[in-house]
């Protein structure tokens, strides 16, 4: 397992865990984030990721994709 700010561009993962706090959690499951969807890395700038989760193009910066283990 590793924190998704790891993978690499053009990679579909599967989510194994998502940590934080509830308040995190949730925030990260209302944006389509939930353990055994996939993810695929769109591009990795500086820790931030763009990703595709269910057919929708997400921003997250380096803090979130740190909780997030694939």
């Amino acid at each position: 397992m590793m924190p998704l700010v790891f993978a690499k561009n053009g990679e579909t993962q599967i989510v194994k865990k998502i940590g934080g706090s509830e308040e995190v959690r949730r925030h990260l499951e209302n944006l389509g984030f939930t353990v055994g969807g996939t993810v695929t890395i769109i591009n990795s700038l500086a820790g931030n990721v763009i990703v595709k989760v269910k057919d929708s193009r997400i921003a997250i910066n380096e803090d979130m994709a740190r909780r997030i283990m694939i």
